[in-house]
């Protein structure tokens, strides 16, 4: 289907962007060939990885790709779950690390000109220093700024702040022909004609390559406290959620987490959570612009969850105590990593996390899996992590692979079913990338898969950007 790459191919590209940045030995390509996703089966090596500093640099490596019909997978931070940045069929790796300037923090207009290697880390600090701030919190600081535009990046705070997508308002990107076109800018609003720059957010690196980046920011960030607040049952503390909305609170994060992963991330960081009480805690985390109205709005949330049955309210409110709450909160994936086989994250309406909720537990008992489960309670973001090992008195014991290997598929088969079944879809922040592909039809229906399939063939009329992501072509 695709051309292999030439010698002269190899000689044009070296041209292009020089010899240090043409890397064609297998062992330096190992980092090229995967994500974060854990399973190594989908682990694909490209022919070479060409690292790329300008815009003209990466228009001219697609005019090359394109006239000798070789794929190309564009990369960024290479943090995501999905294996969206997967070679899948060789060719150019196209790395965006080296494309990491802080073009512009424009103060009058409140917006960030970046490049799509920026970390997401070094864009805090920067927007930080400049006395305003980024409200969307996706996660890992390591991700960059392309990648997390690529699969419109969402985070704890969608409930209040929206996702990444809220907060792009130009993009500057090259097409799979090596034509560059600039979408939007320092525009607040605009209905003039279709929404291209919404349709390339999310797209997951298949439609174009983002080389700058126009970001949206929001004045310096008020004062935050953190609740933490155990429950017998998630129920409960699910169904605080509208009730706090009824009371006109709208939190900036709402997560839910099961005390078992508290307890393992406990031993890792050698730090203690609150409270040990219960099965689930509500992690709420309040803005407000003066301390008189965040002890309002703290009291109003203790009231709510203490009638729906909570066992005690925790209130971090220090810098310290709330400095360890978002750690041991943040550090979760990090305690479990090693033996997590993958971490899915479905999105329900919220009113129906308890139900995914207990389907996840009834599948885990059918298939004598762990699958530790929390997220996002105000948006329905759940992430379920699908476990190689055991749960027993605070600690994870490892099960031999025969005892997991057969049953990942079906695991995920199930509860994406009962995802479709409450109006959810696959994916409410990580994307679908080549993991989630299989099950894609399971939530969309054909109709709106041409759909897509068409959008990519007219973007991309030789199929040769970041091929086999999200659908296959034909």
């Amino acid at each position: 289907m695709y051309n292999k790459l030439s010698q002269e191919i190899l000689q044009r590209l070296v041209a292009i962007v020089g010899p240090e940045d043409v890397i064609s030995d297998r062992e330096k390509m190992e980092d090229y060939s995967h994500d974060e996703f854990s399973l190594p089966e989908i682990r694909r090596y490209p022919e070479v990885v060409v690292r790329t500093e300008r815009t003209e640099e990466v228009a001219a490596v697609m005019r090359l790709a394109a006239g000798a019909h070789i794929p190309v997978t564009p990369r960024g931070g290479a943090t995501g779950l999905c294996g969206g940045c997967v070679p899948l069929h060789g060719g150019i790796v196209l790395a965006l690390e080296k494309m990491n300037r802080i073009i512009e923090i424009d103060l009058d207009n409140q917006m960030a000109v970046v490049e799509p290697g920026v970390t997401l880390g070094d864009f805090y600090r920067a927007v930080e220093e400049a006395g305003l701030s980024f409200p969307p919190h996706p996660g890992d600081e390591s991700a960059m700024i392309g990648g997390l535009i690529a699969t419109n990046a969402g985070g704890s705070r969608a409930v209040k702040y929206g996702v990444v997508r809220n907060y792009v308002r130009g993009l500057e990107v090259v097409l799979p022909t090596g034509n560059v076109i600039r979408l939007g800018g320092k525009l607040v609003k605009s209905s003039t004609g279709y929404s291209l720059l919404h349709l390339l957010v999310g797209s997951e690196g298949t439609l174009g390559i983002i080389t700058r980046a126009v970001i949206q920011l929001l004045p310096a960030a008020p004062l935050c406290r953190s609740l933490v607040i155990p429950f017998d049952d998630v129920d409960g503390a699910i169904e605080t959620v509208p009730l706090l909305m009824g009371r006109k609170i709208l939190p900036m994060a709402v997560e839910f987490i099961e005390q078992e992963v508290i307890r393992i991330t406990e031993e890792y960081l050698d730090k203690r959570w609150p409270t040990s009480a219960g099965r689930t805690c509500l992690l709420v985390i309040l803005d407000a612009p003066s301390e008189v109205e965040m002890d309002r709005l703290s009291q109003v949330v203790a009231e709510v969850c203490l009638e729906k049955g909570a066992l005690d309210v925790f209130i971090a409110d220090t810098p310290t105590k709330q400095g360890l709450v978002l750690e041991i909160r943040s550090k979760i994936y990090e305690a479990i990593k090693s033996l997590t086989i993958e971490i899915l994250d479905i999105c329900v309406p919220r009113a129906e996390i308890p139900g995914h909720v207990r389907r996840i537990r009834e599948v885990s008992r059918k298939y004598g899996i762990w699958l530790p489960t929390f997220g996002h309670a105000a948006d329905g973001n759940v992430h379920t992590h699908i476990m190689k090992a055991r749960y027993v008195e605070g600690k994870m014991i490892p099960v031999p692979e025969e005892e997991w290997r057969d049953k990942v598929e079906k695991i995920r088969g199930e509860l994406y079913v009962d995802a479709k079944a409450r109006g959810g879809v696959l994916s409410g922040e990580h994307g679908i990338g080549l993991v989630k592909k299989p099950f894609l039809s399971l939530v969309l229906d054909n109709e709106q898969i041409e759909l897509m399939r068409g959008i990519k063939r007219l973007f991309d009329p030789h199929g040769i950007l970041n091929p086999g992501k999200i659908f296959d072509e034909s």
